[in-house]
């Protein structure tokens, strides 16, 4: 069973995603330039959504310094402890399934810590279990210096292999140096990009120094920066049986794919939002459960969306979408489970007599409520 969730997105002039030159992400689709969104920026937003909605205790941390995050639990657990000898057993954590380590030489990070190469995803619940294994070991005089043996890998092995995060369960965990603790993703988010073509804009700006003497007319500084507006095509789709089973739990299964659903829909990366104050939430959202794959209906957008004299980019876009969500579901017999569309722009005149057009609260907790039937019915057919 798979969720895909379409959504039109106006964005005004904005910088919400930069690239190595500090210019909005662009790309070339239909042999056009449009706007384009990463989807790690998107995934990083949403995970803000997720510790709200979820509770931390549902959630994980993704950092280079994973050790001194143990330490620091450590601490938490058992505040007399020398934190010196607590970094050395949080290190012989990871020693164990083969990360390795090394002080850290970042600018801004504790200087000389153990630090991983990369940056490890870690629930907050594995992060406690693992604090207190490593006082166990602590207690127990376990040698730091030593290669840990068998029984110590499989002990830390088994609390990566325990209840996983919902984050990490969604977008994935990779560990370079122990592939078989590997979390494969249930989620895919694409990258978004804009359904009409763009052209950049920079914007050039100065700034007065309010301490300057009086007869001083120049500015104290001056500079440019890349902008553009655009409207957005944004997709993401879930499978909602390798959530299942990753999670373990029908009813937290359920409680993710509607988060998910919401996370999606209503977060917005904050590149530059200071300056540009562009946040929105989008003109039209479409959720499909489907039975069989996946469908990314990108190739509405091919052609750029223009407007029209009586409609504008967004609505013209919205129209197109559900257009060619029905081809799409005639021509290849694709109809959907369920289809939910909430929209400030679509009719229920333009719809199928098969999809609802409803609020987002009525879309999120029917999301989570017909995820939690389609799951109950997927183990009764096993």
């Amino acid at each position: 069973m798979y969720m895909d969730i379409y959504a039109i997105q106006n964005v005004p002039p904005s910088n919400i995603n930069r690239d190595e030159t500090g210019n909005p992400k662009t790309a070339l689709y239909g042999g056009f330039l449009r706007s384009r969104v990463s989807s790690q920026a998107w995934k990083q937003s949403m995970r803000h959504t997720f510790c709200e909605r979820m509770g931390k205790d549902h959630v994980g941390k993704r950092t280079k310094n994973a050790v001194q995050v143990i330490v620091d639990a450590m601490l938490d657990h058992r505040p007399d402890c020398d934190e010196e000898k607590a970094s050395k057993y949080a290190t012989l954590i990871f020693k164990a399934i083969g990360v390795k380590t090394k002080p850290s030489k970042r600018a801004g990070a504790a200087s000389g810590k153990p630090a991983t190469d990369y940056l490890i995803y870690l629930a907050n619940t594995e992060i406690d279990q693992l604090a207190l294994l490593a006082l166990e070991w602590m207690d127990q005089g376990k040698k730091t210096a030593q290669k840990p043996d068998s029984d110590m890998q499989n002990t830390v092995e088994d609390i990566f292999h325990n209840e996983q995060a919902v984050d990490i369960a969604l977008f994935g965990r990779m560990l370079a140096d122990a592939p078989d603790l590997n979390t494969d993703a249930s989620a895919q988010v694409a990258h978004a990009i804009s359904v009409d073509a763009i052209r950049p804009e920079y914007d050039f700006f100065t700034a007065k120094d309010d301490c300057s003497e009086n007869d001083n007319a120049g500015a104290a500084m001056m500079d440019s920066v890349g902008f553009n507006s655009s409207t957005l095509y944004r997709y993401a789709n879930v499978n909602l049986t390798a959530l299942c089973e990753q999670l373990d739990d029908i009813e937290a299964a359920s409680k993710a794919a509607s988060v998910f659903a919401e996370a999606f829909i209503r977060s917005m990366p904050s590149g530059k939002q200071n300056s540009y104050g562009n946040r929105t939430l989008p003109e039209t959202c479409v959720v499909v459960f489907r039975g069989n794959q996946p469908i990314n209906a990108v190739e509405a957008f091919e052609k750029p969306v223009r407007p029209s004299e009586d409609k504008s980019i967004s609505q013209i876009a919205s129209l197109r979408l559900i257009e060619e969500l029905h081809r799409i579901e005639k021509a290849y017999d694709e109809k959907p489970k369920h289809a939910w569309v909430t929209s400030t722009i679509v009719s229920s005149d333009d719809l199928e007599s098969d999809e609802q057009l409803v609020s987002l609260t009525a879309l999120i907790n029917q999301v989570g409520a017909e995820t939690k039937n389609e799951l109950k019915q997927c183990q009764q057919n096993r």
